[in-house]
Protein backbone atom coordinates (compact mmCIF):
# COMPACT_ATOMS: atom_id res chain seq x y z
CA UNK A 1 0.00 0.00 0.00
CA UNK A 2 2.72 2.29 1.39
CA UNK A 3 5.03 1.57 -2.18
CA UNK A 4 1.17 2.41 -4.29
CA UNK A 5 1.11 5.59 -2.14
CA UNK A 6 4.80 6.66 -3.66
CA UNK A 7 3.77 5.58 -7.39
CA UNK A 8 0.82 7.84 -7.11
CA UNK A 9 2.76 10.46 -5.39
CA UNK A 10 5.53 10.37 -7.76
CA UNK A 11 3.32 10.31 -11.00
CA UNK A 12 1.27 13.45 -9.62
CA UNK A 13 4.25 15.17 -8.46
CA UNK A 14 5.92 14.69 -12.08
CA UNK A 15 2.89 16.14 -14.01
CA UNK A 16 2.78 19.57 -11.66
CA UNK A 17 6.40 19.65 -12.08
CA UNK A 18 5.55 19.50 -15.90
CA UNK A 19 2.61 22.17 -15.08
CA UNK A 20 4.87 24.63 -13.28
CA UNK A 21 7.41 24.61 -16.32
CA UNK A 22 4.49 25.05 -18.70
CA UNK A 23 3.34 27.92 -16.98
CA UNK A 24 6.61 29.32 -16.60
CA UNK A 25 6.90 29.25 -20.27
CA UNK A 26 3.43 31.38 -20.42
CA UNK A 27 5.00 34.00 -17.88
CA UNK A 28 8.40 34.47 -20.15
CA UNK A 29 5.58 35.11 -22.93
CA UNK A 30 4.06 38.12 -20.91
CA UNK A 31 7.35 39.48 -20.13
CA UNK A 32 9.14 39.41 -23.47
CA UNK A 33 5.95 39.69 -25.46
CA UNK A 34 3.38 41.20 -24.31
CA UNK A 35 5.92 43.22 -21.96
CA UNK A 36 8.52 43.71 -24.22
CA UNK A 37 10.91 43.04 -22.08
CA UNK A 38 15.19 42.20 -23.29
CA UNK A 39 15.28 38.44 -23.02
CA UNK A 40 18.74 39.10 -21.73
CA UNK A 41 16.96 40.28 -19.12
CA UNK A 42 14.85 38.24 -18.17
CA UNK A 43 17.82 35.22 -18.62
CA UNK A 44 20.02 37.29 -15.73
CA UNK A 45 17.18 38.27 -13.54
CA UNK A 46 15.69 34.68 -13.80
CA UNK A 47 18.84 32.53 -13.36
CA UNK A 48 20.49 34.90 -10.56
CA UNK A 49 17.21 34.51 -7.96
CA UNK A 50 16.66 31.18 -8.47
CA UNK A 51 20.21 30.35 -7.98
CA UNK A 52 20.28 31.98 -5.21
CA UNK A 53 17.45 30.26 -3.55
CA UNK A 54 18.31 26.64 -4.76
CA UNK A 55 22.17 26.89 -3.35
CA UNK A 56 20.76 28.05 -0.26
CA UNK A 57 18.03 25.09 -0.21
CA UNK A 58 21.56 23.08 -1.20
CA UNK A 59 23.05 24.40 1.74
CA UNK A 60 20.85 24.32 4.47
CA UNK A 61 20.25 20.60 3.13
CA UNK A 62 24.50 19.62 2.95
CA UNK A 63 26.15 22.39 5.07
CA UNK A 64 29.33 20.27 5.33
CA UNK A 65 30.27 19.76 1.80
CA UNK A 66 27.96 22.22 0.13
CA UNK A 67 31.63 24.16 -1.31
CA UNK A 68 32.95 20.84 -2.15
CA UNK A 69 32.26 21.18 -5.64
CA UNK A 70 34.99 24.03 -6.40
CA UNK A 71 37.31 22.53 -4.59
CA UNK A 72 37.89 20.00 -7.87
CA UNK A 73 39.31 22.45 -10.74
CA UNK A 74 37.84 20.14 -13.39
CA UNK A 75 34.33 20.09 -11.28
CA UNK A 76 34.59 23.73 -11.14
CA UNK A 77 35.48 24.42 -14.92
CA UNK A 78 32.89 22.02 -15.93
CA UNK A 79 30.09 23.94 -13.85
CA UNK A 80 31.22 27.25 -15.87
CA UNK A 81 30.50 25.01 -19.29
CA UNK A 82 27.12 24.19 -17.64
CA UNK A 83 26.02 27.65 -16.47
CA UNK A 84 27.28 29.00 -19.59
CA UNK A 85 26.52 26.25 -22.55
CA UNK A 86 23.40 24.67 -20.42
CA UNK A 87 21.68 27.10 -18.53
CA UNK A 88 22.25 30.28 -20.20
CA UNK A 89 22.36 29.44 -23.48
CA UNK A 90 19.33 27.57 -23.00
CA UNK A 91 17.30 30.31 -21.17
CA UNK A 92 17.85 32.72 -23.61
CA UNK A 93 17.16 31.15 -27.14
CA UNK A 94 13.98 30.13 -25.10
CA UNK A 95 12.88 33.46 -24.59
CA UNK A 96 14.02 34.41 -27.54
CA UNK A 97 11.84 31.65 -29.48
CA UNK A 98 8.62 32.90 -27.12
CA UNK A 99 9.15 36.19 -28.29
CA UNK A 100 9.00 35.80 -31.88
CA UNK A 101 5.95 32.99 -31.43
CA UNK A 102 4.48 32.35 -27.85
CA UNK A 103 5.19 29.48 -25.40
CA UNK A 104 3.36 26.50 -26.77
CA UNK A 105 5.16 26.77 -29.92
CA UNK A 106 8.50 27.64 -28.24
CA UNK A 107 8.73 24.93 -25.69
CA UNK A 108 7.62 22.23 -28.57
CA UNK A 109 10.52 22.95 -30.54
CA UNK A 110 13.19 22.91 -27.81
CA UNK A 111 11.57 19.09 -27.53
CA UNK A 112 13.15 18.46 -30.36
CA UNK A 113 16.29 18.47 -28.29
CA UNK A 114 15.80 14.66 -27.19
CA UNK A 115 16.27 14.00 -30.83
CA UNK A 116 19.48 15.65 -30.95
CA UNK A 117 20.44 13.88 -27.86
CA UNK A 118 20.24 10.49 -29.64
CA UNK A 119 22.29 11.70 -33.00
CA UNK A 120 25.03 12.82 -30.15
CA UNK A 121 24.96 9.43 -28.54
CA UNK A 122 24.89 7.97 -32.09
CA UNK A 123 28.16 9.23 -32.96
CA UNK A 124 29.94 8.90 -29.75
CA UNK A 125 29.06 4.90 -30.06
CA UNK A 126 29.62 5.11 -33.42
CA UNK A 127 26.45 3.46 -34.66
CA UNK A 128 23.82 3.89 -36.89
CA UNK A 129 20.54 5.09 -35.57
CA UNK A 130 17.79 2.02 -35.68
CA UNK A 131 14.36 1.99 -37.10
CA UNK A 132 13.00 3.21 -34.01
CA UNK A 133 15.69 6.23 -34.23
CA UNK A 134 14.80 7.31 -37.71
CA UNK A 135 11.52 7.36 -37.05
CA UNK A 136 11.75 9.56 -33.84
CA UNK A 137 13.72 11.84 -36.68
CA UNK A 138 11.23 11.65 -39.20
CA UNK A 139 8.61 12.78 -36.88
CA UNK A 140 10.67 15.57 -35.25
CA UNK A 141 11.18 17.75 -38.48
CA UNK A 142 7.82 16.41 -40.14
CA UNK A 143 6.64 18.25 -36.88
CA UNK A 144 8.71 21.48 -37.68
CA UNK A 145 7.99 21.49 -41.32
CA UNK A 146 4.32 21.00 -40.63
CA UNK A 147 4.46 24.27 -38.09
CA UNK A 148 6.58 26.21 -40.23
CA UNK A 149 4.68 25.50 -43.15
CA UNK A 150 0.92 24.41 -42.16
CA UNK A 151 1.18 22.32 -45.61
CA UNK A 152 1.69 25.38 -47.67
CA UNK A 153 5.73 24.49 -48.94
CA UNK A 154 5.53 28.08 -50.70
CA UNK A 155 5.48 29.76 -47.45
CA UNK A 156 6.56 30.26 -43.98
CA UNK A 157 3.64 30.00 -41.02
CA UNK A 158 6.17 30.89 -38.34
CA UNK A 159 9.05 33.31 -39.20
CA UNK A 160 12.30 32.60 -39.40
CA UNK A 161 13.49 34.17 -36.31
CA UNK A 162 11.08 31.51 -34.64
CA UNK A 163 12.78 28.56 -36.27
CA UNK A 164 16.23 29.50 -35.62
CA UNK A 165 16.14 30.41 -32.09
CA UNK A 166 13.50 27.72 -31.39
CA UNK A 167 16.02 24.89 -33.11
CA UNK A 168 18.97 26.62 -30.86
CA UNK A 169 17.08 25.80 -27.62
CA UNK A 170 16.42 22.33 -28.78
CA UNK A 171 20.62 22.35 -29.44
CA UNK A 172 20.22 23.87 -25.85
CA UNK A 173 18.47 21.61 -24.45
CA UNK A 174 20.95 18.66 -25.29
CA UNK A 175 23.82 20.69 -23.96
CA UNK A 176 21.70 20.97 -20.82
CA UNK A 177 21.10 17.70 -20.42
CA UNK A 178 25.04 16.12 -21.48
CA UNK A 179 27.30 18.95 -19.57
CA UNK A 180 25.59 18.58 -15.59
CA UNK A 181 25.81 14.77 -16.13
CA UNK A 182 28.97 14.11 -13.86
CA UNK A 183 28.08 17.02 -11.59
CA UNK A 184 24.58 15.35 -10.98
CA UNK A 185 26.26 12.19 -10.20
CA UNK A 186 29.04 13.58 -7.73
CA UNK A 187 27.14 16.11 -6.00
CA UNK A 188 23.27 15.92 -6.49
CA UNK A 189 20.94 17.68 -8.80
CA UNK A 190 19.97 20.09 -6.50
CA UNK A 191 23.63 21.54 -5.87
CA UNK A 192 24.12 21.22 -9.01
CA UNK A 193 22.02 23.41 -10.57
CA UNK A 194 21.64 25.59 -8.17
CA UNK A 195 25.08 26.14 -7.98
CA UNK A 196 25.02 26.64 -12.11
CA UNK A 197 22.06 28.80 -12.04
CA UNK A 198 24.14 31.17 -9.74
CA UNK A 199 27.29 31.39 -11.73
CA UNK A 200 25.26 31.58 -15.17
CA UNK A 201 23.44 34.45 -13.80
CA UNK A 202 26.55 36.12 -12.55
CA UNK A 203 28.17 36.17 -15.83
CA UNK A 204 25.30 36.75 -17.63
CA UNK A 205 24.26 40.08 -15.54
CA UNK A 206 28.16 40.90 -15.26
CA UNK A 207 27.78 40.32 -19.87
CA UNK A 208 24.75 42.16 -20.18
CA UNK A 209 24.26 44.73 -17.06
CA UNK A 210 20.59 44.49 -16.74
CA UNK A 211 20.77 47.06 -14.25
CA UNK A 212 21.59 48.94 -17.53
CA UNK A 213 18.80 48.02 -19.68
CA UNK A 214 15.03 49.68 -19.63
CA UNK A 215 12.47 47.50 -18.04
CA UNK A 216 9.26 48.70 -17.38
CA UNK A 217 8.27 46.26 -14.62
CA UNK A 218 4.11 46.88 -13.70
CA UNK A 219 2.69 44.58 -11.21
CA UNK A 220 1.90 41.99 -14.26
CA UNK A 221 5.10 41.62 -15.38
CA UNK A 222 6.32 41.19 -11.65
CA UNK A 223 4.10 38.34 -10.79
CA UNK A 224 5.10 37.06 -13.96
CA UNK A 225 8.50 37.45 -13.12
CA UNK A 226 8.03 35.67 -9.95
CA UNK A 227 6.20 33.28 -11.72
CA UNK A 228 9.24 32.04 -13.78
CA UNK A 229 11.60 31.92 -10.41
CA UNK A 230 9.26 30.33 -7.77
CA UNK A 231 6.94 28.06 -9.66
CA UNK A 232 8.51 27.62 -12.88
CA UNK A 233 12.59 27.01 -11.61
CA UNK A 234 12.20 26.33 -7.86
CA UNK A 235 8.66 24.52 -7.10
CA UNK A 236 8.92 23.37 -10.72
CA UNK A 237 12.13 21.14 -10.03
CA UNK A 238 11.51 20.17 -6.71
CA UNK A 239 8.42 18.23 -7.51
CA UNK A 240 9.87 16.86 -10.70
CA UNK A 241 13.21 15.61 -8.98
CA UNK A 242 10.34 14.02 -6.06
CA UNK A 243 8.32 12.33 -9.27
CA UNK A 244 12.01 10.89 -10.56
CA UNK A 245 12.87 9.31 -6.73
CA UNK A 246 9.57 7.86 -6.32
CA UNK A 247 9.05 6.62 -10.18
CA UNK A 248 12.21 6.88 -12.15
CA UNK A 249 13.67 8.98 -14.17
CA UNK A 250 12.24 7.28 -17.58
CA UNK A 251 8.48 7.21 -16.35
CA UNK A 252 9.38 10.92 -14.65
CA UNK A 253 11.25 12.26 -18.13
CA UNK A 254 7.23 10.65 -19.98
CA UNK A 255 5.12 12.31 -17.79
CA UNK A 256 7.01 15.06 -17.75
CA UNK A 257 6.03 15.97 -21.78
CA UNK A 258 3.09 17.59 -20.39
CA UNK A 259 5.05 20.67 -19.90
CA UNK A 260 4.60 21.93 -23.83
CA UNK A 261 1.00 20.99 -23.45
CA UNK A 262 0.20 22.63 -20.40
CA UNK A 263 2.26 25.58 -21.90
CA UNK A 264 0.45 25.83 -24.68
CA UNK A 265 -2.75 25.52 -22.90
CA UNK A 266 -1.68 28.41 -20.91
CA UNK A 267 -1.26 30.30 -23.93
CA UNK A 268 -4.15 29.25 -25.36
CA UNK A 269 -6.75 29.77 -21.84
CA UNK A 270 -4.61 32.71 -20.47
CA UNK A 271 -3.01 34.55 -23.18
CA UNK A 272 -5.55 33.91 -25.45
CA UNK A 273 -2.80 33.08 -28.32
CA UNK A 274 -4.71 30.89 -30.96
CA UNK A 275 -3.44 27.62 -32.46
CA UNK A 276 -4.28 26.24 -35.99
CA UNK A 277 -5.22 22.56 -36.15
CA UNK A 278 -1.64 21.85 -38.35
CA UNK A 279 0.07 23.91 -35.27
CA UNK A 280 -1.57 21.05 -32.82
CA UNK A 281 -0.15 18.17 -35.48
CA UNK A 282 3.41 19.52 -35.67
CA UNK A 283 3.08 19.26 -31.61
CA UNK A 284 1.94 15.93 -31.89
CA UNK A 285 4.93 14.61 -34.07
CA UNK A 286 7.33 16.41 -32.28
CA UNK A 287 6.30 15.05 -28.82
CA UNK A 288 6.15 11.74 -30.18
CA UNK A 289 9.23 11.21 -30.46
CA UNK A 290 9.98 11.60 -26.59
CA UNK A 291 7.95 8.81 -26.28
CA UNK A 292 9.58 6.71 -29.25
CA UNK A 293 13.04 7.74 -27.66
CA UNK A 294 11.97 6.90 -24.09
CA UNK A 295 11.28 3.37 -25.43
CA UNK A 296 14.99 2.70 -26.85
CA UNK A 297 17.88 1.41 -24.57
Amino acid sequence: MNRNKHYMRGILCTLLGGTCWGFSGACGQILVKESAISSAWVTAVRMLFAGIILTTVSIIKNKENAFELFKNKKHALRLILFAVFGLIFSQFTYLKAISYSNAGTATVLQYIGPVFVMLYVCSRTKHLPDKSELLAILFAFSGVAVLATHGDFSSLKLSFECLFWGLLAAVSLMLYSLLPKELIKEYGSVAATGWGMLTGGIIMSLAVRPWNIPAELTLYSLFALGGMVLVGTVLSYTLYLQGVNDIGSVKASMLACVEPVSAALFSFFWLKTRFAPADILGFALILSTVFILSKNK
